[in-house]
């Protein structure tokens, strides 16, 4: 497919998910064609990064759900703190595990999952529709129910695809694409390159096969998709281009 055919299938008021990490192997080619679709309204899942930020800016976004919106080298992104604090945007944040027993959760088909992540904290404070339960095991511990995060479609870049999705990572961490995968209704994966599937073992082991072509409905080849994120071992970010969005963002306003 092409980033803009992936781009035409989403629908205003969609839940969107978005894979990567703060400003890491995020599947920017597939969020720049939704920066020029007409879409609008989209609740956004993602451990966010510039994705987040640019759907923001350009007014695409009701509601993110996320525990941090981050460049990582620079701890803020700057348009999702504009529209955040300018009351733009609806903001659900979670706990980091809180997020991840979420996506658990959607990605095995259940309603929630229990977690001692957030007891003790603010996030119950600030989020009131979370509940609590009780283990009926033991000595009756209470524990956090976290809901499933679902969504209608997920956007993920790795780095190596086969043609049928088959999707494979070569860097340090596969962060949590494989569970947005599963949680999604569909799956669209960007990557760096398209390879035969007998090739995928030639570029890593086979624990690298983080995404099967069972989860996924379209493959995108985009070399260079997630820049200025990182895509290791591929490219790292581009901190020059990185500091220039900033600047860029501060200047607009």
């Amino acid at each position: 497919m092409t980033a803009e055919q992936v781009a035409a299938s989403v629908e205003s008021g969609m839940t969107v998910g978005i894979g990567g990490w703060g400003s890491r192997r995020k599947p920017m080619t597939l969020v720049s064609a939704l920066l020029r679709s007409p879409v609008r309204d989209l609740t956004i899942i993602s451990y966010g990064g510039p994705d987040v930020g640019m759907l923001c800016a350009a007014g695409k976004v009701r509601r993110v759900v996320a525990p941090f919106v981050t460049l990582d080298s620079i701890p803020l992104e700057p348009h999702f703190r504009r529209a955040r604090q300018g009351g733009e945007i609806e903001f659900t944040e979670y706990d980091e595990g809180m997020f991840m027993f979420g996506l658990l959760a959607g990605a095995h088909r259940l309603p929630f999952l229990p977690t001692r992540a957030g007891l003790g904290s603010d996030v119950l404070r600030v989020n009131p529709e979370l509940r609590t339960v009780r283990s009926p095991y033991g000595d009756g511990e209470e524990l956090v129910a976290v809901p499933a995060l679902t969504m209608d479609v997920a956007l993920v870049h790795l780095n190596r695809a086969d043609a049928r999705g088959n999707a494979q990572y070569l860097g340090p961490d596969p962060y949590f694409d494989d569970l947005y995968a599963k949680a999604a209704g569909r799956c669209y994966v960007s990557c760096e390159r398209v390879v035969d599937t007998a090739d995928l073992l030639k570029e890593g082991p086979v624990q690298s096969l983080l995404i099967s072509r069972s989860m996924v409905a379209g493959v995108v080849e985009a070399p260079g998709g997630a820049g200025f994120t990182s895509c290791e071992p591929d490219y790292g970010r581009d901190e020059a281009a990185q500091r220039q969005y900033v600047e860029e963002a501060r200047e607009q306003g």
